[in-house]
């Protein structure tokens, strides 16, 4: 894991540095696994800072020593899309994104790490989430399980390849 990093809770004020990280990293993360008509339709979508996620308590940031945001990511009780199994033990992975540039260094896992403690703590029993192709082995280190491919509605006539995958929250990972 990398030295010094600091997880903290977001603030509205980290939208403008979130989406800096967003927009430098998915457009290279994901490239090997969607073709680029899905990237230029869905990248502007999927690429931005979600306010409502900033403000929520429930959304993580991972921070170097220099203050430089690395990761983002966190959890809530409504889902991004309806998904079968949705009820009052279910939360949602949301927005997870490591910056391209340090992957591999357990920024992710320590991330989620706090999303899952955090979650559990609420009395949440299962996670959710809606996973991009390129992050499914990473989630499955985790111990989620695939539930199989999905198109995400992003906009009418544009929809997002994605992989639900589940995790029960008592299981270790």
């Amino acid at each position: 894991m990398t030295e010094l990093l600091i997880l903290r809770p977001s603030t509205s004020a980290d939208l403008a540095e979130v989406d800096a990280l967003l927009a430098r990293s998915y457009p290279r993360l994901l490239a090997g696994d969607y073709p680029p008509s899905v990237m230029v339709l869905a990248l502007p979508l999927i690429a931005r800072a979600r306010p409502e996620l900033l403000a929520s308590g429930t959304y993580w940031l991972a921070q170097e020593a220099d203050g430089r945001i690395v990761g983002a990511g966190g959890w809530t009780r409504a889902a991004p899309q309806p998904t079968e199994g949705d009820g009052a033990g279910t939360g949602h992975v949301r927005h997870v994104v490591t910056d391209a540039d340090c992957v591999r260094r357990g920024i992710g896992r320590a991330l989620m790490g706090r999303v899952m403690e955090q979650a559990r703590e609420a009395g949440v029993q299962r996670l959710d989430c809606l996973s991009t192709r390129t992050a499914v082995p990473f989630y499955a280190s985790l111990g989620f399980r695939e539930m199989g491919a999905l198109e995400v509605p992003l906009r009418p006539g544009i929809v997002f390849p994605a992989v639900r995958m589940v995790r029960e929250l008592d299981a270790p990972a």
